[in-house]
């Protein structure tokens, strides 16, 4: 079978999912087992001029659901970014991870060359379905579940390579 667009985007996006559900898990525990407000580290941040933790998770799914949506020439469900704790980011991670799960593979493979148009700060990029997943979306992507891996990280969280990897 040939490797598809549908490959390097859905399950993709879902085991990354997977896996930032379970740093904010380790996270939470080792806030709760060290005693400190698990807020602290909801409101971390590495810079001052990038997101907290929740941004972060908030960028992710947000990456994940129109990433896969634009290539499949759909609509993604939209979340608000009211969450407050803990368990909304889960949730929200959960529900990004049940929308990818009704993503039609025959609305994305096939269609490579199907237009992506957005809008960025006033401008309008045009992409094929292809360059827009592996040029824009799954950097994006990773650039997000990477940053709130660091700063878990930084902020004391005992991390390593595995838990943002996982199991194989």
């Amino acid at each position: 079978m040939a490797f598809s667009l549908f490959d390097a985007s859905v399950p993709v996006f879902t085991r990354g999912l997977g896996q930032l559900s379970h740093i904010l898990d380790k996270g939470l525990a080792h806030a709760q087992a060290s005693g400190i407000d698990p807020a602290r580290l909801f409101d971390a941040r590495l810079a001052p001029d990038m997101f907290t933790l929740a941004g972060q998770i908030q960028s992710a799914s947000d990456a994940a659901k129109y990433g896969a949506a634009r290539i499949a020439g759909a609509t993604a469900p939209s979340f608000p970014d009211d969450e407050a704790n803990y368990a909304a980011l889960q949730a929200r991670v959960a529900k990004t991870i049940d929308y990818l799960g009704s993503v039609d593979r025959a609305a994305i493979d096939g269609h490579e060359d199907r237009e992506v148009v957005m809008k960025v700060r006033g401008n309008e990029l045009r992409f094929t379905a292809q360059r827009y997943l592996l040029q824009f979306a799954v950097p994006n992507f990773f650039f997000h579940v990477t940053t709130a891996y660091d700063i878990l990280r930084h902020s004391g969280v005992p991390l390593g390579k595995l838990d943002y990897l996982g199991r194989f």
